[in-house]
C-alpha cells in the first residue's frame, strides 16, 4: 500500500527549519530540516515510533498526535487538514475558527428553500434552516441556540414526538441505528461518541436493542413519511451529502418528490 501519510510527514519534516521551533541549525545535516529524533523530542514520541509512522507500519495516530505534529511542522490549514484526512482521523480543533464556520453552515441551510439541517458525527444539529425547525417541532428550535446542540438519536429515542411524527417509526428507527453504526465506524470508542451511545442505551431499551444487532447499512435516502400535527401527511424525498472540506459533517435535505 502506497505510504502517503508517511512521505507527507516525512516530507514537512525536512523542509521544516530548526530555527523555527527554537532548535540549532548549525553542524552536518542531510537535510536542511528537522532530523527524525528531533521532531520525535518536540512532539514527545519515541523515534522508533515516528521512523515507523513515516515508513507506513502498522501504528496508530492519535488525533492529539497528529495534532501535535500538525502544530511543530507549521501545517497550514489545508495541510492539516490533509494530514488528517491521510490519517483517516478527525481534527479535535477542526471547529478552531468558532463564528466564522457555523455563519458559513448556517448559509448553506439557508440557502435550501426545503427542511434541511447539518449533522456533525456525533449526529448532533449544528446548523437547520426554518424549514426544518418546522417539521421536527420536537427536536429542533426555530432558531439555533448558542452551543445547543439537539441530537437525532435523543430526539428519536428518547421522547414521543419522532414516534408521532414517522410514519412506520419502528423500520426508520432500526435503519437509523444501523445507518449511525456504519457513519461513526472506528470512532465508536471516541469519549463523547462511547457516552452517547451508553446514554441510550440506559435510557432506551429499543435503542438498546438494536444496538445489539450489529446491523450496519449506508446513509442512503429515500422516500420519508412524515404525519405532521399542523401540515398533515408528508412524502419527502432525502438526500444526504457529505461536505467537502469537513467530511465528520452531513447535510440532510428533504425535498419534494419529483
Amino acid at each position: 500500500m502506497h505510504n502517503k501519510l508517511g512521505e507527507f510527514i516525512r516530507a514537512h519534516r525536512e523542509r521544516t527549519p530548526p530555527a523555527s521551533v527554537g532548535l540549532p541549525g548549525g553542524g552536518r545535516r542531510r537535510t536542511p530540516g528537522l532530523r527524525r529524533e528531533e521532531l520525535a523530542q518536540l512532539c514527545e514520541v519515541s523515534p522508533t515510533w515516528l521512523t515507523w509512522l513515516e515508513q507506513g507500519r502498522q501504528v496508530q495516530a492519535s488525533g492529539k498526535m497528529l495534532a501535535r505534529l500538525a502544530q511543530v511542522l507549521r501545517l497550514s490549514a489545508a495541510e492539516r487538514g490533509y494530514l488528517f484526512g491521510l490519517a483517516d482521523r478527525l481534527d479535535p480543533h477542526h471547529d478552531d475558527d468558532g463564528g466564522n464556520a457555523e455563519q458559513a453552515l448556517d448559509a448553506i441551510v439557508a440557502a435550501i428553500a426545503a427542511p434541511a439541517y447539518i449533522l456533525d458525527r456525533q449526529w448532533d444539529a449544528v446548523a437547520w434552516n426554518p424549514q426544518a425547525a418546522q417539521l421536527f417541532a420536537g427536536w429542533l428550535p426555530p432558531r439555533p441556540q448558542s452551543r445547543v446542540r439537539p441530537n437525532l438519536l435523543r430526539y428519536m429515542f428518547l421522547g414521543p414526538a419522532a414516534r408521532e411524527l414517522i410514519v412506520d417509526w419502528p423500520e426508520r428507527a432500526r435503519r437509523l441505528v444501523a445507518e449511525f453504526r456504519a457513519d461513526i465506524g472506528r470512532h465508536a470508542s471516541e469519549q463523547a461518541l462511547a457516552g452517547l451511545i451508553a446514554e441510550l442505551s440506559a435510557a432506551s431499551a429499543s435503542f438498546a436493542e438494536l444496538w445489539t444487532l450489529q446491523d450496519v447499512v449506508g446513509r442512503e435516502g429515500g422516500l420519508r413519511r412524515f404525519r405532521h400535527p399542523l401540515q398533515g401527511d408528508l412524502d419527502l424525498n432525502q438526500v444526504t451529502l457529505h461536505l467537502a472540506k469537513r467530511h465528520d459533517l452531513k447535510l440532510v435535505m428533504l425535498l419534494p418528490p419529483t
